[in-house]
């Protein structure tokens, strides 16, 4: 097949060569149009880079258009190139006008040669053909090699026909330097997405991998950058721009990068039509979150972030209370991931009151109810450069999808495979506690990785209470299962009080009444029953002021255990290991039996591991996390 292809290019070369110029150019233009008319993919993509860099300079139809021409100028460069590589020297001479060969020829006089930074603008394989206006200085050129062998020499030898020497990025530079030293030029493109080992610094105001060679050799060796561009000008004429020698002493790799980037600013807004726009330029690398990036972020000391375009992504919280609190830490995670970073939260309504506690979150959008995907994406007018997905479930990808984002991640499952643009190697259960599930899954895509496992600070000390303010938490949803009977938690109470007078508050939802009605009525002592009575906002205030919480494995030991409050959790059907509440504040209070942990919502046989817990390890547990 790759034979196949190179025959074909060589009959394609005998025809053009036989072809004016000006018809193989005009002949390309309308190539290029039907390219646009018949790539929508390309098109969409062009249109979208085009919008990051101009979009606050042209309006929508502005940008349209100049998608479309720059199709036709692309098309037009690209058929001239086996037309120009076939004519005389000096006929391409004199359709090509060049401007800043002084400056040039001055820097190559110093005999430290050059490193010249080259792009994707007009009729780039034009560099080539130029040569002969310095040749009496080596010149070569940092190029991939093509997948197709065949192709490959046939361009290589053309290149070299000219007297370029070549080095392919894939084998190494051995010898790029060298070439620079003995005085000189070195040709490296710098306008391309570099990958993960590149520096991110930013491009038309959004941060973008950018390869660092062209500093690194210039740093290296002494030699001056120089920039240049090919813009076209006209049917069949370009003109050739060569910026003044940028001196690398005295500044970074990072400094020369970035300042290579301004350069490219200016040369692509030059001629707008005229830059290699369907190259996904600002490419989303498989680690997005970039927490372990090679060399990092850079951004120019006369640049502030807030001038930066974000990176928007979309996490998708967990549909409960307590899995929602444990994708904090991961959630946390990704913020410090990357400083350009716009998190936006997707949450169902009853649990964006906890989000928007969050720090470093920046926006959170609410699921009304039983709202379709659909229904959503009527609503939310939004795009997002990537979402995470938290819950397993297919209709959180389809929400993601409905949103706009353009990658979507997250455990695969539920049928939602086709819809995940990236799953990690390993499975959720292999992680042990579900919030290391959650930071597992950011870490495998750019996340910093920690040494330590998740955890929640406890909240500043303070003096110890004369009068402690203890939370009862009776309840939990999933099942009675897991609910330790309510006399116990009385009698645990009574004790504690016994020794030191303490203020109870009950809490729970309008389901956790009987229990809570059962604990009031089995104490000397009032307590204050908000079972029922608070919104989710009131739950945390109310939890923020007690000195300690007794609880089963709920979802608001987790919210206590977030607002650094400590927690005597009694765990019976569920593992600890899996769910217990994060940080070393807390006591867990666990009689294993033969049976556990089950799982299971309603115990089948007699209840031993929750029975057979005894109240007073409870008031125990309390004295020695509030420190009394």
């Amino acid at each position: 097949m790759d034979y196949a292809a190179y025959l074909l290019v060589l009959g394609l070369l005998a025809v053009l060569g036989r072809l004016p110029l000006e018809l193989v150019f005009r002949a390309g233009a309308l190539l290029g149009l039907g390219a646009w008319a018949l790539l929508p993919g390309y098109r969409r993509l062009a249109r979208r880079n085009m919008h990051i860099a101009f979009g606050h300079t042209m309006t929508e139809r502005e940008i349209g258009a100049a998608v479309r021409r720059h199709f036709m100028t692309l098309g037009a460069n690209l058929l001239s190139v086996p037309r120009l590589a076939r004519m005389p020297v000096h006929d391409v001479d004199r359709r090509v006008e060049l401007i800043g060969l002084p400056g040039l020829r001055a820097a190559l006089d110093r005999g430290k040669g050059v490193v010249m930074a080259i792009n994707h603008i007009g009729n780039w394989e034009l560099y080539a053909q130029l040569i002969s206006h310095v040749s009496d200085v080596p010149v070569g050129a940092v190029f991939q090699s093509q997948r197709n062998k065949y192709l490959n020499r046939l361009i290589d030898r053309d290149r070299r026909r000219l007297g370029l020497q070549t080095f392919d990025r894939r084998k190494g530079y051995l010898g790029a330097a060298d070439l620079v030293e003995s005085g000189g030029i070195l040709a490296i493109l710098v306008d391309q997405h570099a990958g993960d080992a590149a520096l991110w610094t930013p491009l038309f105001g959004r941060m973008a991998s950018t390869s660092t060679l062209a500093a690194i050799i210039a740093q290296k060796t002494g030699a001056p950058l120089v920039s240049v561009a090919i813009h076209t000008t006209g049917t069949a004429r370009w003109r050739c721009v060569i910026e003044p020698p940028v001196e690398p002493a005295g500044k970074t790799v990072e400094e020369l990068t970035a300042g290579l980037n301004r350069t490219l600013e200016r040369q692509i807004s030059g001629s707008p039509p005229d830059w290699f726009w369907v190259h996904n330029r600002w490419k989303i690398p498989g680690p997005f979150l970039l927490g372990r990036a090679r060399r990092g972020f850079y951004l120019p000391p006369d640049e502030s972030m807030k001038d930066i375009q974000p990176f928007r992504l979309l996490v998708r919280s967990s549909n409960w209370l307590g899995d929602a609190v444990m994708n904090i830490p991961a959630v946390e995670a990704c913020k410090k991931s990357r400083p350009d970073l716009h998190l936006t939260i997707l949450t169902p309504a009853k649990l964006a009151p906890l989000w928007r506690r969050v720090a470093g979150v920046d926006d959170v959008i609410e699921i009304r109810g039983k709202e379709s995907p659909l229904a959503l994406r009527k609503r939310v007018r939004r795009e997002f450069d990537a979402a995470i997905l938290f819950p397993n479930s297919l209709r959180s990808a389809l929400e993601a999808k409905a949103l706009g984002a353009r990658r979507i991640v997250g455990y695969p499952g539920h049928w939602r495979r086709w819809l995940l643009g990236g799953v990690p190697k390993f499975t959720a259960d292999s992680q042990g506690h579900h919030a290391e599930r959650y930071l597992r899954l950011v870490e495998h895509f750019g996340a910093p990785k920690r040494d330590e496992p998740a955890t929640f600070a406890p909240r500043p000390a303070r003096a110890r209470p004369t009068v402690p303010r203890i939370g009862i938490c009776p309840g939990a949803e999933y099942g009675p299962a897991k609910r330790w009977p309510a006399e116990k938690f009385a009698a645990a109470m009574r004790l504690f009080h016994g020794s030191v007078p303490a203020e109870f508050v009950i809490f729970g939802v309008a389901g956790d009444a009987e229990p809570a009605q059962t604990i009031a009525g089995n104490v000397p002592f009032p307590v204050r029953n908000l079972v029922g009575r608070t919104s989710l906002d009131q739950l945390m205030d109310e939890l923020a002021a007690c000195d300690a919480l007794l609880t089963n494995d709920t979802g608001t030991m987790h919210l206590a255990a977030f607002l650094g409050v400590p927690t005597v959790a009694v765990f019976g059907s569920t593992e600890p290991e899996l769910t217990s509440p994060l940080g070393d504040f807390h006591r867990i209070l666990r009689h294993k039996v033969e049976c556990s942990p089950c799982f299971l919502r309603v115990c089948p046989i007699d209840f031993r591991c929750m029975t057979r817990l005894a109240p007073g390890e409870a008031a125990k547990s309390l004295h020695e996390v509030i420190g009394l």
